[in-house]
């Protein structure tokens, strides 16, 4: 039986709130089998609290305080977490990202935080999280202030590919998307180091389907990658695993739709499919564009001219 993975409690509030549920589980002598019968909760859930990959919902927090007697200790700890407004296991990557001079991303799912809007970021953040609360602005006011490294003196070379889905996926209204669709545009525009692609669905199966990926590179110390979903992050650091990462974004980027392409798909998108109802679509400016001129021109008939 392999020894127990060594926890460090100082690294993070989750990995404190694991190494004192184990500590806690061990003085009661039972398994992560049978605390987790008795909260009852998958077992394996119970090795995802405990090595602090994963913070347990409210209730299996106050289900784990309740059996082990921690005499509310857990739950101080869980709400110590929720008030934090960067997770723990995003801290890392965030105090990463602006010593980066070179930001690759691919999203599978959402615009990167670093392009987000107002409107985008705070339905982004009340979908993901609905327990978010009165942490809300908190966490908005922390996600915005990232995208300050985009315009500061030693500002980073940022290469994102967006799934087409991104595109697609109404995160906050029409009037949202249509904002944020807007801001990539003109972000690409006017911000030369900022550059965006799309893998449109007609590129069928890539190299990272599994999902969103980052690749930092630094200008004195090895590159990172970081692979996120909406509730949970790994930093890899191990040089193998990073150069596949790396290796596996550079093979999606050249299948990817070209920027100016890119940029097309994008104006499309904001203009046919998240417009301003009041607006004619572009087919409709097109049609009138030429029904004008025959219009001026049988005016001009009319008048003998």
């Amino acid at each position: 039986m392999p020894a127990p993975k060594e926890l460090h409690p100082t690294s993070s509030l989750p990995e404190l709130y694991g190494a004192k549920l184990r500590k806690l589980r061990l003085r009661a002598g039972w398994t992560q089998r049978e605390l987790g019968d008795r909260v009852p909760i998958a077992h394996s859930r119970i090795a995802q609290f405990e090595l602090g990959k994963e913070i347990p919902p409210k209730d299996v927090s106050d289900a784990l305080d309740r059996l082990l007697g921690a005499d509310g200790d857990l739950c101080d700890l869980w709400a110590h977490i929720q008030t934090t407004p960067i997770p723990n296991w995003a801290r890392r990557y965030v105090e990463l990202e602006p010593q980066a001079c070179k930001i690759r991303k691919y999203m599978a799912h959402t615009v990167p935080g670093l392009l987000q809007t107002r409107a985008y970021a705070r339905a982004l953040l009340s979908i993901a999280r609905p327990s978010v609360g009165g942490r809300l602005e908190a966490m908005l006011e922390t996600r915005l202030a990232r995208q300050a490294i985009l315009a500061g003196p030693e500002r980073p070379v940022l290469w994102t590919i967006l799934d087409e889905a991104v595109l697609r996926r109404r995160i906050g209204g029409a009037a949202a998307m249509h904002e944020q669709l807007g801001q990539l545009l003109r972000m690409t525009t006017e911000m030369s180091h900022v550059t965006v692609q799309v893998a449109p669905f007609d590129l069928e199966e890539h190299p990272l389907l599994g999902g969103s990926l980052t690749v930092l590179s630094f200008p004195r110390r090895p590159d990172v990658a970081y692979l996120e979903s909406s509730h949970s992050g790994e930093l890899a650091e191990r040089p193998g695993t990073v150069a596949e990462y790396a290796l596996a974004f550079d093979h999606l980027q050249a299948q990817a739709l070209s920027p100016s392409a890119s940029a097309d798909l994008i104006r499309s998108a904001m203009e046919d499919i998240y417009r301003d109802t009041r607006r004619p679509t572009r087919p409709e400016r097109r049609r009138l564009a030429q029904v004008q001129p025959q219009q001026h021109a049988g005016w001009r008939l009319r008048r003998g001219r």
